[in-house]
C-alpha cells in the first residue's frame, strides 16, 4: 500500500491501515488467560470531547498554527503503552491547545517568540514516537501549550561528497531521509525500531540508538555539527571531524529532549550503502554460555552489524525458535568486501561456547526482523484486549549482567504476580553489545484489570527502576528520559551536574517554556 494512501494512527503506533483487526486482536488475546473476550473499541476523535483551546494564535501565524481536534488529539501523547491505553479510553484531559507546523526556521522562531510573549509552553514533537512521556504536557503554570511539529522541515539541503556528510533539516522522518540519500549511494545507517515514524531531530534530542548492535550505532556518533533555536538565540556549531576545544556544544543539545532548544538542522556523517551481507543464527541450551559467547564477540573487534541475543520467550514470540533455546542472531555487512569470512569467524566463536548453528542460516534472522518491525502493532492489539504489555531497557557492564538478569526474572516477576494476580511473562533480548557491557531489553506481558492498566504498569515500572538502580544499571539505554524515567534519572545523574543543567536551562530558556518537566523540574520546582 502506498504511503500516500495510508493515515497515521492518532491513538496508537504507525499506520491505521496496519493495525490489527478486531478478529486478529481476539486471536492474540486468546493466547493469554485473563484477557477480555473483545477488544477495546477505538474512539472517534469527534467523541473525545477535547477541552477548548486556551490560546488563540495571531494572524501572523495563520497557516502555521491550528486548533483542529484531530491534530490536537494526535499530539496529546507519544506511543508508550500508557499513552495507548489512555487514548483508547478517551482520557484526553491535557491536549495541546494548538499545534504548530512551521515550514522554515524563521517560522520556528516566530512561534517561540509569540509563545514567550503570551506565557505559553512549547513542546517540540518530532515524529511523536516517544515511549517515555517526552511529548506530553499539561502546561501547569503556563497560559497554554503549543505542540511544535517540525516534520515539514524535511529536506536534505546539502551534501558534501568529499567529506561524506549532509546538511539535513531536523524534521525529516527516517524513510524520507534515506530516499534523498539513496541516489548518491549514501546512507546515515541509523535505523531505530521507530525509524519509519521518527525524525532526525527526535533522534538527536533523545540520543537515539540505531538497529546496529555494535560499532557506530548511537546518533551521537554521526553528528558533525548542529543548529539549534533557543529562546535566547540560535546556536550553530562548526563542522569538524573532531575537536578538543572545551566541552562540545553539540553534546549540550544531544539528549536535551526539547528542554534547551529546537533542533532545526544538523550536518550528519554518512556512509556508503552496504553491498555485501551475511547472517546466521546460533542456539544455546544455557544462558551463561550464551552470555559468554556474546561477550567474546563484542570484545573481538569483529563488530558484527547484528549481535542480538534472544531468550527462549523472545525467540518463541518472534518465531526465531520454538525449542526453548537461547538464540543469537548474527549479521555482517560491508560496502567494500565480502563478509562471509567474517561470518564464519563469528559463528566459530559462538560454537566455541557450545552454540549450535541453526540449519537455515537466514530463517531466524528473517523471522526476528519481521517480528521486530511488527511488535509495536502487536503491543497495541494486546493492549486493546486488556493486557499490560510494555518494555524497558537498560545497559550495564558484563560483570554485573548475570545478577541483574536474575533479579529482573525473579524479583520483578514476583511484582508482576502481585500487581496483576497472574504470573505474566518477562522476556529479554540484547539490543546492543559493547566490549565492556550489554544493553538488555525486557518485555513484560500480563493480564490487566479494566480501568487499572496504567496504574498497574506504573507499579511494575517503579519496581523495575528500583532494581536497575540497585544494580547501577542505567535507567534508559536508548528510550530517553521524558517524564516516565525522571525518578531513575534523578538518581543516576550526579548532583553537581544536575545543578549545572538547571543553570543552562535558565540561561537558554529563561521562562522555562520548553518542554517543562522533562529532565529537570518545571520552573520553581525542586531538584
Amino acid at each position: 500500500m502506498a504511503t500516500s494512501q495510508r493515515t497515521r494512527s492518532w491513538w496508537g503506533w504507525g499506520w491505521e491501515q496496519e493495525a490489527l483487526t478486531d478478529d486478529e486482536c481476539r486471536a492474540y488475546g486468546a493466547m493469554m488467560p485473563g484477557l477480555s473476550a473483545n477488544p477495546l473499541p477505538v474512539p472517534a476523535v469527534a467523541d473525545l470531547g477535547l477541552v477548548p483551546p486556551r490560546l488563540t494564535a495571531p494572524a501572523t501565524l495563520a497557516g502555521v498554527v491550528t486548533d483542529e481536534p484531530a491534530e490536537r488529539a494526535s499530539h496529546t501523547y507519544g506511543k508508550a503503552y500508557r499513552d495507548v491505553i489512555r487514548a483508547l479510553r478517551g482520557e484526553m484531559a491535557t491536549p495541546p491547545d494548538l499545534v504548530a507546523r512551521p515550514r522554515s526556521e524563521a517560522q520556528v522562531i516566530d512561534v517561540l517568540d509569540w509563545a514567550a510573549a503570551v506565557g505559553a509552553a512549547v513542546v517540540p514533537f518530532g515524529g511523536g514516537s516517544s515511549v517515555v512521556g517526552g511529548v506530553s504536557c499539561g502546561g501547569e503554570g503556563f497560559t497554554g501549550v503549543v505542540s511544535l511539529d517540525v516534520t515539514a522541515l524535511d529536506r536534505v539541503l546539502e551534501v558534501d561528497t568529499t567529506s561524506r556528510a549532509a546538511r539535513v533539516q531536523a524534521g525529516v522522518l527516517g524513510p524520507h531521509l534515506e530516499d534523498q540519500l539513496r541516489p548518491m549511494g549514501l546512507t546515515l545507517r541509523h535505523f531505530p525500531q521507530s525509524f519509519e515514524f521518527s525524525s532526525l531531530g527526535g533522534w538527536l534530542a533523545t540520543r537515539a540508538g540505531g538497529h546496529y548492535a555494535t560499532g557506530p550505532t548511537h546518533i551521537d556518533d554521526f553528528v558533525e555539527s548542529m543548529r539549534v533555536v533557543t529562546p535566547s538565540g540560535v546556536s550553530e556549531s562548526w563542522r569538524l571531524p573532531g575537536s578538543g576545544a572545551g566541552p562540545s556544544p553539540d553534546r549540550l543539545f544531544l539528549g536535551s529532549e526539547g528542554t534547551l532548544g529546537v533542533i532545526t538542522e544538523a550536518w550528519m556523517r554518512l556512509q556508503e550503502r552496504p553491498r555485501f551481507r551475511a547472517s546466521a543464527s546460533v542456539s544455546f541450551d544455557h544462558r551463561d554460555a550464551a552470555f559468554e559467547a556474546v561477550r567474546e564477540i563484542a570484545q573481538s573487534g569483529l563488530n558484527p552489524a547484528n549481535c542480538r541475543l534472544l531468550d527462549p520467550g523472545e525467540a518463541g514470540l518472534s518465531g526465531a525458535s520454538s525449542d526453548g533455546s537461547w538464540v543469537l542472531v548474527l549479521a555482517a555487512e560491508s560496502h567494500h568486501h565480502e563478509v562471509t569470512g567474517d561470518m564464519d569467524v563469528l559463528v566459530e566463536v559462538a560454537r566455541s561456547h557450545g552454540g549450535n548453528v541453526r540449519p537455515a542460516r537466514e530463517k531466524a534472522a528473517d523471522a526476528w526482523r519481521s517480528s521486530f518491525l511488527r511488535m509495536p502493532y502487536l503491543r497495541d492489539a494486546m493492549a486493546r484486549m486488556g493486557a499490560v504489555v510494555e518494555t524497558f531497557e537498560t545497559a550495564l557492564t558484563w560483570d554485573r549482567l548475570p545478577d541483574l538478569h536474575r533479579a529482573i526474572t525473579t524479583e520483578l516477576a514476583e511484582v508482576v504476580q502481585t500487581v496483576t494476580g497472574q504470573p505474566g511473562l518477562i522476556n529479554c533480548r540484547f539490543t546492543h553489545v559493547y566490549p565492556d557491557g550489554a544493553a538488555p531489553y525486557y518485555t513484560v506481558i500480563a493480564a490487566g484489570r479494566p480501568g487499572s492498566e496504567v496504574a498497574m504498569w506504573d507499579d511494575i515500572k517503579v519496581a523495575a527502576m528500583e532494581i536497575l538502580t540497585a544494580h547501577r544499571a542505567t535507567v534508559t539505554h536508548h528510550h530517553a528520559v521524558g517524564r516516565d524515567h525522571r525518578l531513575g534519572y534523578d538518581r543516576q545523574r550526579p548532583e553537581p551536574f544536575a545543578r549545572a543543567l538547571v543553570a543552562v536551562k535558565n540561561a537558554l530558556d529563561p521562562t522555562g517554556m520548553l518542554n517543562p518537566g522533562v529532565l529537570i523540574p518545571s520552573r520553581g520546582g525542586e531538584l
